[in-house]
């Protein structure tokens, strides 16, 4: 049978246990895909631990994941069995051998662009053409600030900016990570530590700020990140890895700033089925074109609860990944 890594209620890594799934055959519109790769995202640690609630019915974990095609049910007509295909996005159920989900939720990957790319990439790629087009259209010249840098959303956000034709500063926790912020592309690396970052930030940007802040660090770091942008701009706060965020004031974004604040979530991106079909297909072409998302730690599935507790450390830099 299947090896799947599921929870059966919140905790720690340890509450991630390893079961044996059935072989479920596809209903009506949908496919079973035997699966290569899982990606493992902060998202996956916020529904471990009960910051976000597990949905009725759902145990096993993982937003994106990749494979090829096992089995078809009626009504689907644009896959076949063998395709190889990519997904991100609700249910649940990415960190297993193999599973069942509605077709229209899969991509097929063109040629050149591997189920191990592609299923390490969706969530964060996604994420990025969210960020980069939609929450804010970044154009040529531009300045972006991005938290964790090294990290897997912090690169590929990164490089898709630099393609894009904007500027990037970069925070990084260590100076042992800044080299990692580099290589994505950022134009300066700076410590998100230091006391005087959000100045240094301010004066590289034009001395007036940058266009657009994405702050995924959360916690007390958020008002500091709104001190960084310049009138109009926009700050992006992605989630909470350093711990809640504490209430934000609307004084702080109206005058002198008159700045904008997003909540975005790549899950309800995901969920709007013309958005999905935009932005996985911008994906595919960025990916064919070149876009790197590198892999900075692989895990076998069994392993997941490692993984876990790195990420959650900060022990890893660039995708996490989960192989089949």
């Amino acid at each position: 049978m299947p090896l799947a890594i599921a929870i059966t209620g919140p905790g720690g890594p340890e509450a991630m246990k390893a079961v044996d799934l059935p072989i479920t055959e596809p209903g009506s519109g949908q496919a079973r895909i035997r699966q290569s790769i899982s990606g493992v995202n902060f998202v996956d640690i916020y529904v471990r631990s009960g910051l976000y609630p597990l949905p009725p019915g759902q145990s096993v974990l993982g937003f994106e994941g990749a494979g090829v095609v096992d089995a078809i049910g009626p009504g689907v007509e644009d896959l076949k069995i063998g395709d190889r295909v990519a997904y991100i996005g609700h249910p649940l159920g990415s960190y297993a051998e193999m599973r069942t989900l509605s077709a229209s939720r899969l991509v097929k990957l063109p040629d050149g662009v591997s189920e191990r790319v592609a299923g390490s990439t969706m969530l964060r790629g996604l994420t990025a053409h969210m960020l980069l087009q939609k929450v804010y259209p970044v154009k040529a010249g531009e300045w972006v600030l991005v938290h964790a840098g090294a990290g897997g959303v912090g690169q590929l956000v990164t490089r898709l900016a630099k393609r894009l034709g904007a500027k990037v500063i970069a925070t990084v926790g260590s100076e042992a990570k800044a080299g990692f912020a580099y290589e994505a592309g950022a134009d300066a690396v700076l410590l998100h530590t230091a006391e005087d970052w959000v100045e240094e930030a301010r004066r590289i940007a034009d001395r007036r700020g940058v266009h657009l802040a994405i702050d995924g660090i959360g916690g007390a770091m958020l008002s500091q990140t709104l001190a960084a942008v310049r009138p109009f701009g926009m700050v992006a706060s992605l989630g909470q890895a350093a711990g809640p965020i504490p209430p934000i004031q609307i004084e702080e974004l109206t005058a002198p700033r008159a700045i904008g604040l997003s909540r975005p979530s790549v899950l309800t991106y995901a969920n709007d089925p013309e958005l999905y079909r935009q932005g996985t297909q911008a994906l595919m072409e960025y990916l064919k074109a070149g876009l790197v998302n590198p892999i900075g730690a692989e895990y076998e599935l069994k392993d997941a609860a490692r993984a876990h507790a790195d990420l959650e450390a900060g022990r890893t830099t660039a995708s996490v990944v989960l192989t089949m």
